[in-house]
């Protein structure tokens, strides 16, 4: 087999299991936390730089999930679906977001996981799952450009010579004819929006009870906890409000 066929086959294997396989990829990474042991890292730091550093990685992830929201709340239904079964696209939207990147939905992934990482201040293992990232993401984008490519021809050739794949060029944003639904927002975002915060909460926890052992119910009580409990409550009440009412419907052109 081509190594372009082969590059594609992969991609469209990754792309059907793209819900599942970040998770596999940093669970077999995991182990590496214990190696470079990132407790050391974490005490070694006074309080300064640690309130600077947790407050960049948070903004970072949620950076990555401004990204995705304003993807997802201002394209048209057949341009960002979730579709895993095979590629999918009804027509090929070039405003917008997708004016100064070509794959903004996983540039928005990545500074997710991003954050997640620098808050783990553990610089090995980023390095280790970004490059892993980039691997995976790779043949998944080089499947969907291929298949653009047969379905769009020229048009699609014209627009990804001008746009870059990854890191967006902010001077040829232009404004895209559909303007942001925050409801598409809410339908879609808000189990990927708790998942974060249950993996920061894991982490402030892990870290917190391996610096100090707790002793009273007081000690159990921290910041990401409650803030998690909040999420939680929230994506509940998106979920019910989903698939039990029509206030998060969306339009006619959206998801």
């Amino acid at each position: 087999m081509a190594l372009l066929h082969s590059f594609e086959k992969q991609g469209n294997f990754l792309f059907k299991h793209r819900g599942i396989v970040p998770v596999f990829v940093f669970a077999i990474c995991s182990p590496i936390l214990f190696l470079t042991n990132p407790i050391e890292h974490y005490t070694f730091l006074d309080n300064c730089w640690k309130i600077i550093i947790i407050l960049f990685a948070i903004l970072i992830s949620i950076s990555g999930l401004a990204v995705r929201a304003y993807t997802i709340g201002t394209t048209p239904h057949g341009t960002s679906g979730r579709n895993t079964d095979k590629q999918l696209a009804k027509e090929l939207n070039t405003k917008g977001i997708y004016s100064i990147v070509r794959h903004p939905l996983y540039l928005g992934n990545y500074l997710i996981w991003l954050g997640l990482l620098v808050f783990l201040m553990d610089i090995p293992f980023l390095i280790i799952v970004s490059l892993v990232y980039w691997l995976y993401y790779e043949r998944i984008m080089f499947a969907e450009e291929r298949f653009l490519e047969r379905e769009f021809g020229d048009t699609y050739l014209n627009w990804s010579q001008k746009v870059p794949a990854f890191v967006p060029k902010f001077s040829q944003f232009q404004k895209g004819a559909i303007p942001f639904h925050m409801k598409s927002v809410l339908r879609r975002e808000y189990a990927g929006i708790f998942a974060i915060t249950l993996c920061f909460t894991i982490v402030d926890y892990f870290r917190a009870f391996c610096i100090c052992t707790p002793h009273t119910f007081g000690d159990y009580v921290r910041i990401s906890g409650i803030v998690c409990i909040v999420m939680f409550i929230i994506m509940i009440t998106l979920r019910t409000l989903k698939h039990h009412s029509h206030i998060l419907e969306s339009e006619p052109n959206r998801d």
